[in-house]
This record gives structure tokens, C-alpha cells and sequence, in this order.
């Protein structure tokens, strides 16, 4: 028991060691940062984002007889066909949900699993002439709300706003796992 910091009960027992209450480590500043909010106010922003995406993806794709889930998943599929778990990747997303939307697909007639020459078991998705035909019916009131959104943010703005996104997305991507932790470092927290 030497070198520990365990005392005996009043029968003589040794308990367990006792921890030390305080930090062991120094502590990260609890006042937040500039970049700290920054990075809260964009998370916000995002997610208020997302939901009103989500609510019109829904307004647009309904009248073509598809969810927005439906629709996103036929649309990364559009240019060539895909094994989920690149779709999962190209979209941000669990390769389990896109498993399930795929299989509602390919149920519906509106999308197919075609062999993959590059691995024997994961099969590509690819829209069916109905999917093509779906989705096609969705793009005249998908136009005209770009063009009401580019109308109210002006052209230039609307061009640098994807900019931005997308610099957002692939710096995010960078700093994050498949886990969403961030990377192993040796250097700085990287925080603030």
C-alpha cells in the first residue's frame, strides 16, 4: 500500500484510493472566444439552414411523388451510378439511411442495383428511366425557386455564398472524422 493515498476503514481494511478533486491538467479558457462563437453562430445557421432546405426539397419533390430523401438520393445518382456508401459519403450521412431510401427506391421501380466491377458485393444504384422522369418533373419549380433565391441574395452573392459553403463543407471534412471527433493532434487544442 506505500506510494498510494488509500487509508484504512475503522476495521482496518484499506479502501480504494482517493482521487484528486482538482484539474490534473490546465484548463481551456471557459470565457468564449471570437472563433468560438463564430463557429456557434455557423452551426445555427446551418442547422436553420437545413431545416428550411429540408422543408422545401419537401414542397418540391411531393408533386413528383418523391420525399426529399427520396430525391436527394436519385439525384446524387443522376450523373453515374453509385455503391451507398459512396452515396452516404458524397451526402454526409449514414450508410444505413441511405441503404433504406435506396431499397424504397429500387421498390418503387424508380431506381436499380447494377453489378459493381470494383467490388463483387457492393452493388451500384442507378435511376431507372421513372426515376430519371421523377426527378425530371421536380426541375421547373426547382428553376424558378433558384431563381427567386438568386433574385433576393443577387447573382454574385448567391456564386459566393456556394463559394463559402463549400469551403465550409471540405474544411470541416478536414478537421473531422468519420466519427465526428476531431484528429489526433500534436500540436494546439486548435479550439477557440
Amino acid at each position: 500500500m506505500s506510494g498510494t493515498n488509500a487509508r484504512p476503514t475503522e476495521r482496518g481494511e484499506p479502501t480504494r484510493p482517493t482521487r484528486p478533486t482538482g484539474p490534473t491538467e490546465p484548463t481551456e479558457p471557459t470565457e468564449p472566444t471570437e472563433n468560438g462563437d463564430r463557429l456557434s453562430r455557423t452551426a445555427i445557421g446551418v442547422f436553420r439552414l437545413n431545416g428550411r432546405f429540408l422543408s422545401v426539397a419537401e414542397e418540391l419533390s411531393g408533386p413528383a411523388g418523391l420525399t426529399a430523401a427520396r430525391w436527394q438520393v436519385l439525384g446524387a445518382v443522376l450523373g453515374e451510378p453509385l455503391p451507398v456508401s459512396g452515396i452516404a459519403r458524397s451526402m454526409g450521412i449514414t450508410r444505413q439511411s441511405v441503404q433504406r431510401i435506396a431499397d424504397l427506391l429500387v421498390g418503387q421501380g424508380l431506381g436499380e442495383y447494377v453489378a459493381n466491377p470494383a467490388h463483387r458485393r457492393a452493388k451500384l444504384l442507378r435511376p431507372t428511366a421513372d426515376g430519371r422522369a421523377a426527378v425530371s418533373r421536380i426541375t421547373p419549380a426547382h428553376a424558378e425557386f433558384a431563381a427567386r433565391l438568386a433574385g433576393e441574395l443577387g447573382e454574385e452573392q448567391f456564386a459566393l455564398t456556394v463559394q463559402v459553403l463549400e469551403r465550409l463543407s471540405a474544411a470541416m471534412d478536414t478537421l473531422t472524422s468519420t466519427a465526428g471527433r476531431p484528429p489526433e493532434s500534436s500540436g494546439g487544442s486548435g479550439r477557440g
